[in-house]
């Protein structure tokens, strides 16, 4: 049995209390929120895993891990309920919770198209879909911290990670929306 995707293993962690927070946020019934974030994380996923393709890329990304997102500390578990509670406004926006900046680094000029192409999926319109975005890009980032530090990895292994978690990602149902997405001026 294959083990299961970065993204499934968030997704899960998100289910709950943490789920009505964001849907509560973005004035969504928790069923509509939660189709939109299992369509939401396989995007800023694999994204992820193209950025850090590159060994610059990767290096980059582990940098930010290490430098903004590494806050839960080694064996603290992700601290959802603070997270979440502090990237919907509970506190002053800060290098780990600025989920607009860290959307940014993640999709660059491909943001517009991210959240159209995420909003015809799940029904939101783009506006919806930036917020939601937003909210899981430091998430995202504080979960990846989370395991690289419990894997011991390196920029070179976190990319190996990613790369992994995309061609997941490719190969399900949702993969050619990504390519198409990620990769629309053709140039790889």
């Amino acid at each position: 049995m294959n083990q299961p995707l970065l993204t499934q293993e968030l997704l899960s962690q998100l289910q709950g209390a943490p789920l009505q927070q964001l849907s509560g946020q973005l004035g969504l019934d928790p069923q509509q929120a939660g189709t939109a974030v299992a369509a939401a994380l396989p995007l800023l996923m694999g994204a992820l895993g193209r950025n850090s393709a590159q060994p610059q890329g990767a290096q980059a990304l582990f940098g930010a891990l290490q430098r903004d997102h590494a806050g839960a500390g080694a064996g603290g578990g992700l601290d959802l309920g603070g997270l979440i509670g502090a990237v919907l406004g509970g506190g002053g926006a800060s290098r780990q919770t600025d989920g607009t900046a860290i959307l940014g680094h993640i999709l660059g000029g491909g943001q517009p198209r991210a959240a159209q192409a995420l909003g015809q999926s799940t029904g939101l319109d783009s506006g919806q879909a930036m917020k939601l975005m937003a909210m899981l890009a430091p998430i995202v980032m504080s979960f990846l911290a989370k395991r690289s530090s419990q894997q011991g990895l390196d920029a070179g292994g976190l990319g190996q990670l990613l790369g992994q978690e995309r061609q997941q990602i490719g190969q399900q149902a949702g993969g050619g929306m990504l390519d198409a997405l990620l990769d629309q001026d053709g140039d790889g």
